[in-house]
């Protein structure tokens, strides 16, 4: 099975772009990466260069230094695509749970790498919106340019939570900014919550960065924050609104299933240790 790997988007899009649009919901991830990266250029994820790769039965891609990111396909294309990356640094791959042991098999066998469960992911889809109710006390308003210092600490707060890079939220803050993406819920005035969104592609916007500082939790904020970010995207044309969650998270998965959101596949997160 040929992969046909690259380094550059537009030919990845021209080879890959229909077939990721055709599962715009499941493949939201990679739909998102390569709009960021259109929108920001190839550094826009950090100073490595982007990879690429496709075949008739899946996609890839990478931005280094993180993992790669595989769509759904069957468990020999996994393999072939393994081979195909054999000789490269790679720390991590995030996909559906069998793409993901698929491929974990075949590198192990390729590199000796053994690999470990980083995180397990479920991918969410709204059916119908559910408010909560009670209703969690406020308003939530699209966050400005004058907040972008609150911004800055919550988002920093955020990423820090998640295990990611908090020295990241700079640029996620001001990307976000520029079309609207995060919302701020208030209460008497005051911002306790936050939710964000992406641009939409292919009809799909998903709800990312939903944060409560500690001093503000278990008061509702955060589902008063997702239902209004969610209710902004549909308002906005959006045909599917979907979110990830952390599935070693009891509460968030309660959460979103409360709100309306349905689950559609699960994905795992494997490490390769050096």
């Amino acid at each position: 099975m040929a992969w046909h790997i690259t380094d550059d988007i537009d030919e990845f899009l021209a080879g890959a772009g229909d077939q990721l649009r055709a599962r715009p919901v499941e493949n939201t991830i990679l739909l998102t990466i390569t709009d960021t990266l259109r929108h920001r250029g190839p550094h826009a994820f950090g100073a490595g260069t982007p990879v690429f790769g496709w075949c008739g039965d899946g996609a890839f891609l990478r931005t280094p230094p993180r993992g790669a990111l595989l769509t759904e396909m069957p468990p020999e294309a996994a393999a072939a695509l393994a081979l195909s990356l054999a000789g490269t640094d790679l720390p991590a791959v995030a996909a559906p749970d069998k793409v993901a042991e698929a491929f974990a098999a075949e590198w192990r066998r390729l590199t000796g790498a053994v690999p470990r469960l980083a995180g397990r992911q479920r991918l969410y889809r709204l059916d119908t919106l559910i408010p909560p109710d009670p209703p969690a006390p406020g308003a939530g308003r699209v966050a400005e340019e004058r907040d972008r210092a609150l911004l800055l600490d919550w988002m920093a707060a955020f990423h820090e939570e998640i295990g990611e890079d908090p020295q990241r939220s700079a640029e996620f803050v001001d990307d976000k900014l520029s079309h609207g993406g995060l919302l701020l819920w208030e209460d008497g005035g005051r911002p306790v919550s936050i939710a964000g969104a992406t641009r939409p592609v292919a009809g799909t916007v998903r709800v990312i960065a939903v944060y409560t500082p500690r001093e503000h939790r278990a008061k509702g904020y955060a589902g008063a924050a997702t239902t209004a970010v969610t209710r902004a995207a549909l308002d906005a044309g959006a045909t599917d609104v979907v979110l990830f969650t952390d599935l070693d998270n009891p509460t968030s998965n309660a959460l979103y299933q409360r709100l309306g959101f349905t689950p559609v596949e699960d994905r795992r997160t494997v490490e390769f240790p050096a």
